[in-house]
Parts: structure tokens; C-alpha cells; sequence
């Protein structure tokens, strides 16, 4: 599943793949791996995506900030 919020934010500032691990300090196929779920950033590189795209963490990495609460019990 792809990250669809990191997407649409370097599209709406209209930057590229490039132009972001640039202001990120990051290699341009780490943020491809990253948009498309097949990377997970540590802290400081979302810390770094936040402030690109002036959006919550949460906002943009759903994925990562997901809760389960599993109620279900095992007999």
C-alpha cells in the first residue's frame, strides 16, 4: 500500500522524487521506498518529512501509527 499523503503533499509542492531526498538529505530511491511502503523511516527522517511538508507524522505515515486492540479471547 502506497503512502498516498507523502505523495500528494511533493505533488502539491510540485517537487520530485529527487528534489525532496535533496532537501531531505536522503538518497532518491529511499524516498521511493518510503512513498511506496517498502521502506519505514526512523524518527528523524519523518521528523525531516514533516517539516517538508509542514504535516503531522500521523498524517503521513498512517501506516505506522496504526492501533489494534485485540479484545478477542483464546479459550
Amino acid at each position: 500500500m502506497k503512502r498516498t499523503q507523502l505523495i500528494e503533499q511533493r505533488k502539491k509542492l510540485n517537487l520530485t522524487q529527487r528534489q525532496v531526498a535533496v532537501a531531505l538529505g536522503i538518497s532518491e530511491v529511499y524516498v521511493r521506498k518510503i512513498e511506496n511502503s517498502d521502506a519505514h523511516p526512523g524518527r528523524t527522517t519523518m521528523l525531516k518529512f514533516e517539516k517538508l511538508y509542514n504535516q503531522d507524522s500521523k498524517n503521513l505515515f498512517p501506516d505506522l501509527f496504526q492501533v489494534y486492540i485485540d479484545t478477542k479471547c483464546i479459550n
